[in-house]
């Protein structure tokens, strides 16, 4: 099993961002020389706990910084950006990366970022359907081989312009990696359509660290569905899945140190996050609870992955058992006042943790 990061990021707003981006960069750079596999960083405009509006940036400075880990969005908001200005940013960027670099997408984004946009938060499936229309604008552009390129759609109309050889002006820029960057797809919900497709079309199938066991497995048949549909054969050393982690040297220590690590976030923050977004029940695993007791205890008990290395080891591998296994799993990065915290959590897992489950591939 790989171990990689998964970089919403996380920064309480009291911090500065300029603050908030030299920790993430002190992260990366620690997770390369530790031997994460890889580290993916989100973007969000409106969501000011997430203050990456411009991933590629970040990825851009750690790619100079580190040597190994393999750097990710994670993930391109397509419906928030215009796709021929992507198909370009992201090419570059992989060229800059010399391949070290994998491409994580998603079809629509939180509420006050598509207001921001101007798309309509109400008709969900038609900002899906603008995120697969520049999905399809993106990969047309990068699999021209000669130049040619034009898509009448819903909502992109794009006509690659007439080739000028004595001025050696035309479309021409494409991906270091061929066809194109591995692409990873991230989804949140157990029967989730973007999940399927990543079976449908052999991408990287991402889940998110809110679901539980049975929705876990609800989404690895998706993949398996998608992939069948297009008589292929779904590969679960492919598949994501990301969690709160914290590793302390202790039981005990683990469980102090992660009431502030992960629950300070949770209770400023995610908590009232997800319950206005409607995603509460998924945290249940009895939907006759009240939303209140969902709580910082009981999510160290049933979601996240708290202990010293040997109690950490062991639901990581109830986990893989639970769900049937899988390829990688994505710690989400924290920004707790006393950053050692954070660092050290890192290093335990890799450290302590890894050899304990070095069976589970």
């Amino acid at each position: 099993m790989d171990f990689g990061l998964f970089m919403m990021p996380l920064h309480p707003p009291r911090r500065s961002f300029a603050d908030s981006y030299d920790r993430d960069m002190e992260l990366l750079v620690q997770a390369d020389r530790l031997g994460y596999h890889e580290a993916w960083v989100g973007e969000h405009v409106t969501e000011m706990w997430e203050n990456a509006p411009a991933p590629e940036l970040l990825i851009a400075k750690a790619l100079a910084l580190t040597e190994r880990i393999v750097l990710a969005t994670g993930v391109t908001l397509l419906p928030l950006h215009h796709p021929v200005d992507t198909a370009h940013r992201i090419a570059m960027l992989d060229h800059m990366a010399r391949g070290r670099f994998y491409w994580g997408i998603g079809l629509r984004s939180i509420g006050t970022d598509l207001d921001l946009y101007g798309l309509d938060r109400s008709d969900m499936a038609a900002v899906r359907d603008k995120g697969k229309e520049a999905l399809e604008v993106v990969l047309g552009l990068w699999a021209s081989e000669d130049g040619r390129f034009r898509y009448d759609g819903a909502y992109y109309r794009v006509n690659a312009p007439e080739a000028q050889p004595a001025l050696e002006r035309r479309l021409h820029y494409r991906p270091y990696q061929r066809p194109h960057p591995p692409i990873g797809v991230a989804a949140s919900t157990p029967r989730s359509d973007t999940i399927r497709l990543a079976g449908e079309r052999g991408w990287i199938p991402m889940s998110s660290s809110n679901l539980l066991e049975p929705d876990l497995r609800a989404q690895w048949s998706m993949v398996e569905e998608g992939a069948a549909a297009a008589d292929r054969t779904a590969n679960r050393s492919r598949w994501r899945i990301a969690r709160d982690v914290y590793v302390g040297e202790t039981p005990e220590a683990a469980r102090q140190e992660a009431r502030v690590v992960l629950g300070r976030p949770f209770d400023e923050h995610q908590w009232i996050n997800r319950k206005e977004s409607g995603q509460m029940d998924a945290l249940k695993v009895d939907l006759s609870m009240s939303d209140e007791e969902v709580d910082v205890e009981y999510m160290m008990d049933n979601v996240w992955i708290v202990g010293d290395p040997e109690e950490c080891a062991g639901k990581l591998r109830r986990l893989y058992e639970s769900v049937g296994g899988f390829g990688c799993l994505l710690a989400i990065t924290q920004d707790p006042d006393d950053h050692t915290l954070m660092q050290r959590s890192m290093r335990l897992l890799v450290e302590e943790v890894g050899p304990r489950v070095r069976d589970l591939t």
